[in-house]
C-alpha cells in the first residue's frame, strides 16, 4: 500500500513542519523496492522489525521508479532509504536512487540495500555509499543495528 506508515505502538509524536518531534528521537525509514520487483514479503518483514525497534517506517508500495523513491524520501524527511531488490537490477536502481537523492538535496540521507546482491557487486555499491547489502536470511538485529549506527553517526553526529 503506497505511503503506508508503520509507527511504533507507543509513539507520542507531534508533526511540526517536515520533522516529527517526540520525547524520544525516532529514526524515519523509507522501505522501497524500486523498479520491477513484486516480491514484497521481505520488505514487510523488514518494515515490522524496524517498527518494532522504535523506528517510523514508510513503505513505498510496489514498483516505484527511482525518481519516485527519491521524491518520497525527501517529502517524508526520512533519515534512511532502505532499498530491496531480488531481480538483479540493484546495480541500476540503487545507484540511481543515490544519485537522485544527492541531486535533489538529500545527499545526507543514509542509503542501505538488500536483496539478492552478488558478492562482486557489493564493493561497487559500498564505494558509492550504499551499505548494508543484506540478503535473505540476514539477522534482523544486525540490520537494525547497522541502520541505527549509521544514522547516529552520519545523520545525527553522535
Amino acid at each position: 500500500m503506497p505511503g503506508k506508515v508503520f509507527k511504533p505502538a507507543k509513539a507520542h509524536a507531534v508533526r511540526l513542519g517536515k520533522r516529527t518531534v517526540s520525547a524520544e528521537r525516532k529514526i524515519r525509514v523509507l522501505v522501497a523496492k524500486p523498479g520491477l520487483d513484486g516480491h514484497d514479503r521481505g520488505a514487510f518483514v523488514l518494515a515490522r522489525a524496524l517498527r518494532d525497534a522504535g523506528m517510523e517506517v514508510i513503505y513505498s508500495g510496489l514498483l516505484p521508479s527511482p525518481e519516485q523513491v527519491a521524491e518520497m524520501a525527501l517529502d517524508e524527511d526520512v533519515d534512511v532509504v532502505a532499498l530491496s531488490l531480488l531481480n538483479g537490477a540493484h546495480m541500476t536502481a540503487f545507484p540511481r536512487v543515490k544519485k537522485l537523492l544527492e541531486k535533489m538535496g538529500g545527499g545526507d540521507i543514509v542509503v542501505v540495500g538488500g536483496g539478492i546482491i552478488p558478492e562482486d557487486d557489493k564493493p561497487k555499491l559500498l564505494k558509492i555509499g550504499i551499505t548494508g547489502l543484506y540478503g535473505p536470511g540476514s539477522s534482523l538485529e544486525e540490520i537494525v543495528g547497522h541502520i541505527k549506527g549509521r544514522v547516529r553517526k552520519e545523520r545525527w553526529g553522535e
